[in-house]
C-alpha cells in the first residue's frame, strides 16, 4: 500500500467515523433523557466527518479528474452539514 492510498484510507475512516458519531448524535436528539449528550456528539460528528470528507476529496483529486457526481455529492454533503448546523443553532436559540 502506498502512502497516498494509506492517506486516502485514513481520510475515509475519519469521514466514516464522523458520520457514525453524527448519526448517534441525531439519534440522541429524540429521547428527552439523553438530550444533554446530543449537541456534543453532533458537533464532534460534523467536525470529524467534514475533515475526513475534505481530506479524502483532496487526496482523490490528486489521482486524476473527479467525476461530476463525485463533486456534486461532496458539496451536497457540505450543504447538509451547514443546514444541520443552522438547525442546531436555531434549536438552541429557542430554548
Amino acid at each position: 500500500m502506498t502512502d497516498h492510498s494509506a492517506s486516502i484510507n485514513g481520510a475515509e475512516l475519519a469521514s466514516g467515523l464522523g458520520a457514525i458519531v453524527l448519526g448517534a448524535g441525531l439519534a440522541l436528539v429524540l429521547p428527552q433523557w439523553l438530550r444533554s449528550y446530543a449537541l456534543p456528539l453532533l458537533v464532534g460528528g460534523v467536525l470529524v466527518h467534514g475533515v475526513g470528507m475534505t481530506l479524502k476529496y483532496r487526496f482523490e483529486s490528486r489521482s486524476g479528474p473527479q467525476l461530476w457526481w463525485e463533486r456534486a455529492l461532496f458539496w451536497l454533503c457540505w450543504a447538509c452539514l451547514v443546514g444541520l448546523g443552522i438547525w442546531i443553532a436555531a434549536g438552541i436559540s429557542t430554548r
